[in-house]
């Protein structure tokens, strides 16, 4: 069982300045620094708001208008894979903290 205490330990744990660390579990990425959190919420914040705007814009949005949003949401989340591909640690799926005595 992963406890607080181990959870911040493995996202400290950073001697390569990752800006994303893996996921504990699963295939993904977590913030690990500053900068990787600053570009998580610029990209939710983005998202929420271009949803706002839709939601403002008409009593019902239009096929062409939730198009629209989703065509920005998926380009949002390319960017910030591509951001977290670059900047943070290889992808690969795990379930749990890894052992620091295995070889990566």
């Amino acid at each position: 069982m992963i406890n607080l205490k181990n959870y911040i330990e493995y996202i400290q744990d950073n001697p390569n300045n990752y800006w994303f660390r893996r996921k504990i579990f699963g295939w993904g990425w977590t913030p690990a620094r500053w900068q990787g959190w600053l570009v998580t919420i610029i990209v939710f914040g983005y998202i929420v708001y271009q949803s706002i705007i839709l939601e403002s814009q008409s009593i019902e949005p239009s096929g062409d208008q939730v198009l629209g949003l989703l065509i920005k949401v998926l380009i949002s989340i390319s960017i910030f894979s591509f951001i977290a591909y670059k900047k943070g640690e290889k992808p690969k799926w795990q379930w749990g903290i890894p052992d620091k005595n295995k070889v990566k």
